[in-house]
């Protein structure tokens, strides 16, 4: 694989959340807006660069039987520095993800790439692929957020839309809603990479 090939396969051929199926838990409890969703994908993009850069730098040192924790103390330290930068420059953005910050050090797809290419893999291309799956991980939860957002409380990025803002479906910026959304928008990837393979 090209490193063009390895930097775009996770904006959308192989998407974390609509192909994969990792990062599920974040991925609908913080799309409700496009500003939390954009926050919580920044957030784990940073993680995902530097721990799968770490990784791959220390592979050839960290002995397999205690990968996992040593991934997880890697993963946690960029964790706590994402968490404090948002807190210090975006304490509205901080207190909106709230716990699902934190929760980055067991989300799925960051463990996931440590142990599935980051460890196995070197630098450059564990960055190519960091960088990826968090711009896929990005894309993903801003396609969900900006259905929910709109159609759930009549507005982007805070500002009123008149034509959805005088009867909003509130059940869209409910956990059911981001289901609907969630499921509807596989619904569509899948309909679209079904006919590009004919």
């Amino acid at each position: 694989m090209n490193p063009l090939q390895q930097l775009t396969k996770g904006f959308w051929k192989d998407n974390p959340i609509f192909v994969i199926g990792l990062g599920l838990c974040p991925a609908l409890a913080v799309s409700s807006s496009l500003t939390n969703a954009i926050g919580m994908g920044i957030a784990a993009t940073f993680v995902l660069i530097g721990s799968n850069m770490m990784i791959a730098l220390l592979r050839n040192l960290i002995p397999a039987k205690i990968r996992i924790p040593v991934y997880i103390v890697i993963i946690a330290t960029f964790v706590t520095i994402i968490d404090k930068l948002i807190a210090a420059y975006s304490p509205a953005l901080s207190a909106s993800l709230g716990i699902f910050i934190p929760l980055i050090v067991v989300n799925c797809i960051i463990l996931g790439r440590a142990e599935a290419f980051a460890s196995k893999n070197t630098v450059l291309d564990s960055l190519l692929d960091a960088i990826g799956m968090g711009v896929g991980f990005t894309i993903a939860l801003c396609f969900i957020a900006f259905f929910r957002e709109l159609l759930g409380e009549g507005k982007l990025f805070g500002h009123a839309i008149p034509l959805f803002k005088a009867d909003p479906a509130l059940i869209m910026i409910m956990a059911p809603g981001g289901f609907i959304v969630f499921g509807l928008l596989i619904a569509l990837k899948r309909l679209m990479a079904g006919k590009g393979e004919n």
